[in-house]
């Protein structure tokens, strides 16, 4: 029985360091390019968007005001995700924990209040890192359009 713990220990500590965002060895791109390639897209769709200090781009179209949501809160959201060449990967009405979500969602959601909308233009190190996940690339800069329905 020791040994069958000891197997499982080691299975799980390889899966968790395999899921590092920011193994260089796994083909991540430098940050440096990934900035540049979201100036890129920035600049060629006329976006005005601010840098958080995370690392990420994001646009307030409307702040919204109601509540402000925190990383403790559940929200309601309407959102379209896309690729920096303007593909739409997923996109819908739903409710989640904002401590559930990737971390650009986390920083971003809590920049508008309820009623609000915003634009993340989020670095794969805010997101799935360097490998493929659920049919997005390794390395992918994501782009969403999120509309904050409500806070609970």
């Amino acid at each position: 029985m020791r040994l069958l713990s000891i197997a499982f220990c080691a299975v799980l500590a390889l899966t968790v360091a395999g899921c590092k965002k920011d193994d260089k060895e796994g083909g991540c791109t430098p940050a440096a390019e990934i900035d540049a390639r979201m100036l890129t897209y920035i600049s060629a769709n006329g976006i005005t968007a601010t840098k958080h200090p995370s690392g990420m781009y994001y646009q307030i179209i409307n702040a919204g005001s109601g509540a402000t949501p925190t990383i403790n809160s559940t929200v309601q959201v309407t959102y379209v995700g896309k690729f920096t060449d303007n593909t739409s990967f997923d996109s819908g009405t739903t409710s989640f924990p904002l401590n559930g979500v990737i971390e650009g969602w986390q920083i971003g959601i809590p920049l508008i209040k309820k009623g609000g909308k915003i634009k993340l233009i989020i670095p794969p190190a805010l997101a799935y890192g360097c490998n493929d996940y659920r049919g997005i690339p390794g390395n992918s800069i994501l782009v969403f359009d999120v509309d904050l329905l409500d806070v609970k």
